[in-house]
């Protein structure tokens, strides 16, 4: 709770130091210097990045502000159709039915009315009570990010001295576990990165593929939207696949809808291949500790277990290697580490 701006700070500088020891040594520019424009550089990159996909969301956004009302319309009608002639069985098998039946089944809906009125009433109140607490936690963002900035920047232009200093601090042994450790862990984490990149750079590829093959427009604007939504664990792009398929189905497209289904299947099926291969190759770990981790995860905590298995394999497997179970072994049995 206090210390993770300095955290996300460390981790900051932990990824930029090639590209600050790069321009250190060779523009021959100052470690202060070197710091500060790669600092630009990243932040530049990814404000780019950011306005890339905020152009793309108002134009798809322009698009469907145009085709919505249309659709809804369509929506509309059939829900209304639908409900009216459930209405007109319903009332057909009502009316046949005994007094007291008839009784019950009013009882019954009104405490379902109840019940639904209810929950809206604590959903709304929860929201509009949540709203002060969404807006307090903007400043207190802006300080986070401030602190994790400057802490980026004192880390890494201090990072040889500060590296020196907590080598100083430490045993021998512990300095010889920790770097291995530390290694293992770093190559780990950008690994782990850049797995779930590729993996979602796939399925954008496919999904923009798949919709240009279906000549549907705003192709780009919809892959990368679905692309970014596969980084949810529990919705993923069926979120955006799902809803989309019953609604062509409803309009009478079905031949969008079969083929929206088949990319979705195609989607799914990729990611369940690859994703094994991907984490293991990046991780460096074996494909299957890693397809065993992904699903003791999955068993034990859910979809979120598809991100914290092969996690909790890595910080195992480099303890191991380091041979810090070993050294703990030995000093709960009173022998010398």
């Amino acid at each position: 709770k206090i210390t993770y701006p300095f955290l996300i700070g460390l981790i900051i500088a932990l990824a930029i130091n090639p590209l600050v020891n790069l321009f250190e040594n060779k523009t021959k520019m100052p470690r202060v210097l070197a710091v500060f424009v790669a600092l630009i550089i990243i932040f530049a990159i990814f404000a780019g990045l950011i306005t890339l996909l905020v152009v793309e969301i108002v134009t798809g956004a322009t698009y469907l502000a145009k085709v919505i009302p249309e659709h809804l319309n369509t929506l509309i009608k059939f829900l209304e159709d639908y409900f009216t002639d459930l209405y007109n069985q319903l009332t057909s098998v009502f009316n046949k039915l005994n007094p007291g039946q008839k009784d019950t089944i009013i009882t019954n809906i009104q405490n379902i009315g109840k019940r639904v009125g209810s929950t809206v009433g604590n959903f709304i109140q929860g929201f509009f009570g949540s709203i002060p607490n969404v807006i307090s936690w903007i400043p207190n963002a802006a300080t986070v990010l401030i602190f994790s900035l400057l802490a980026t920047f004192f880390i890494s232009k201090d990072w040889y001295r500060l590296k020196a200093m907590g080598g100083r601090l430490l045993p021998q042994k512990a300095r010889t576990s920790g770097k291995t450790v530390f290694v293992d862990l770093k190559k780990a984490l950008f690994g782990f990165i850049r797995a779930q990149l590729t993996l979602i750079s796939i399925t954008t590829v496919i999904i923009l593929v798949g919709l240009l093959i279906l000549r549907v427009d705003y192709a780009i604007t919809i892959a990368l939207l679905t692309g970014l939504v596969d980084i949810i664990p529990y919705l993923g792009t069926g979120a955006v696949f799902v809803p989309w398929i019953v609604y062509e189905v409803i309009s009478g497209d079905v031949g969008l809808a079969i083929g929206l289904g088949v990319l979705y299947i195609i989607v799914l099926v990729q990611r369940q291949i690859m994703e094994p291969k991907i984490l293991s190759s990046n991780i460096g770990l074996d494909p299957l500790a890693t397809l065993i981790a992904l699903f003791v995860g999955f068993k034990l905590i859910g979809f979120l277990g598809l991100i914290v298995g092969p996690v909790t394999l890595v910080i195992i497997s480099t303890l191991y290697r380091a041979n810090v179970f070993h050294d703990l072994w030995k000093f709960i049995v009173g022998k010398e580490a």
